[in-house]
């Protein structure tokens, strides 16, 4: 391996929107809804798994307890582990198989006869999931042009909250034991996610490597070819004439990066920016398990809404999780991610802390509540899904997947046993001060990512990612 001189990431970004870019839109950001829909199913058949003539000899406090814990664990694990294989044998391999990890695990789990083999394979499901989040979003950043970045990925990562809903609206079906036996019902979830998953493979399988991972790691010449080919192909699909590039960057060709030199960039290099992506992430993971832990609790115990009715007003909260990031995405091109990030995590640890305060009161009904935490989450997935916008941009290619897999698994942790943690026992027991207490801390974790992104927020709106943060191998151009 040697030096290289390059245009492809001018040539990437100066390309006009076209189907192409729709086609990896889909290929790569349809996981999130698979994700959403996979933690909905879980938390919906936990009561129907715990049931005689369920098949399966596990209470709901296992399946919300150590089931949630070892999904959490291995989304974690699977993060750190497929974002490291990511950076080194590169973005297409990866989303490959951490797919079909998924697919396979997801398989085994409806086909589950016991506890150990139920918590086994919500581990590995978890696995690929993690491994997901870091082969994607670095695969999605590289691909898309720098004009479009940044709503493209708010609204691939809010699509979370459409698979979320869709999951919570087929449980009542699928649960329903006039329809599907109590053994059978539950099984169907995860062959409707087993599906699904098997149409993303179909498509993904188009999807091409990252021409800027090529380059960097010896394939320098078959990143040139893939470039032609796409450049003629957005030619053909738009009419448009490609303007000359001018821009070019030279890099010191590479096999890896270790640990040690992604700690240094993190730690050493751009410390400002960890602090950062850790604010954000841990912001918006406790106003999240705020709101949504113990939701279906809230609404029993305040309100006395029965628990198999829980569902409606699960998908509607997560309807306004998605039209949020899809009204609002394109502002953070426009008017800009610094603006537009601080204003979703303070504005709608405002809004929750306003919730709270009403609550408290007993003004609010189930009704009224479920449409203040679509308010709330309308404002507040701009901010969970800008955070993961934030990490892939603000560090060097090398350590992109690794650096999305590192503030995930955080973020991760912190929601999924930090969270609990904290707002289990607030959140039971039916006390609306408590209860008010629980949103309070989500709001005010939520208000200070807010201004820590108004301190050390990125402009990186329009700019290529090699302008944002240097690859570690440029020698300048």
């Amino acid at each position: 391996m040697g030096t290289v001189r390059t245009q492809i990431p001018a040539r990437l970004d100066r390309l006009p929107w076209a189907r192409w870019h729709w086609m990896i839109v889909v290929g790569l950001g349809s996981v999130w809804i698979v994700d959403g829909f996979e933690v909905t199913v879980v938390g919906s058949v936990a009561g129907r798994l715990s049931e005689p003539g369920s098949g399966l000899a596990i209470s709901s406090a296992q399946v919300s307890g150590l089931a949630a814990a070892m999904y959490v664990t291995g989304a974690c694990v699977g993060a750190l582990l497929f974002g490291w294989l990511t950076d080194r044998f590169g973005r297409k391999r990866l989303f490959i198989v951490t797919l079909v990890v998924y697919l396979v695990a997801t398989a085994m789990t409806a086909f589950s006869f016991s506890l150990w083999w139920f918590v086994l394979f919500r581990f590995c499901t978890g696995l690929g999931i993690g491994g997901e989040y870091a082969a994607i979003n670095s695969a999605i950043d590289e691909l898309i042009p720098s004009k479009y970045r940044g709503r493209i990925d708010i609204v691939i990562n809010g699509t979370y909250w459409l698979g979320a809903s869709g999951g919570a609206l087929l449980s009542v079906a699928a649960l329903n034991p006039n329809l599907f036996a109590p053994n059978i019902g539950w099984r169907l979830m995860f062959g409707i996610g087993v599906i699904f998953g098997l149409l993303v493979l179909v498509v993904r399988r188009h999807v091409p490597e990252s021409p800027r991972w090529m380059f960097i790691h010896g394939r320098d010449r078959d990143a040139e070819r893939l470039v032609d080919g796409v450049e003629e192909r957005v030619r053909g699909e738009t009419g448009a004439e490609l303007s000359p590039v001018e821009e070019t960057i030279e890099v010191r060709q590479r096999r890896s990066t270790g640990f040690g030199e992604i700690a240094k960039v993190m730690i050493q290099q751009y410390p400002r920016r960890s602090a950062l992506g850790l604010a954000l992430f841990v912001g918006q993971a406790f106003l999240y398990n705020a709101v949504t832990f113990n939701f279906a609790v809230i609404l029993h115990e305040s309100f006395d809404v029965p628990s198999d009715r829980t569902g409606y007003f699960y998908a509607v909260m997560c309807l306004g999780s998605f039209f949020g990031p899809l009204l609002l995405g394109r502002f953070f091109d426009t008017v800009g991610r610094k603006p537009m990030i601080s204003a979703s995590y303070l504005g709608s640890g405002i809004l929750l802390s306003l919730t709270a305060l009403l609550f408290v009161r007993g003004d609010l009904t189930a009704v009224t509540l479920t449409a203040c935490w679509a308010v709330v989450l309308f404002v507040a997935s701009c901010g969970a899904s800008s955070a993961y916008l934030t990490v892939s941009e603000i560090f060097p290619m090398e350590t992109r997947a690794m650096a999305i897999a590192f503030f995930y698994a955080v973020g991760t942790a912190a929601g999924g046993i930090a969270g609990p943690l904290v707002f289990a026992d607030l959140t039971s027991g039916g006390d609306a001060g408590r209860t008010a207490l629980a949103f309070l801390i989500g709001a005010v974790v939520m208000m200070v990512g807010g201004v820590v992104e108004l301190m050390l927020g990125v402009r990186a709106e329009g700019r290529s990612l090699e302008s944002i943060a240097a690859p570690l191998s440029s020698r300048g151009g």
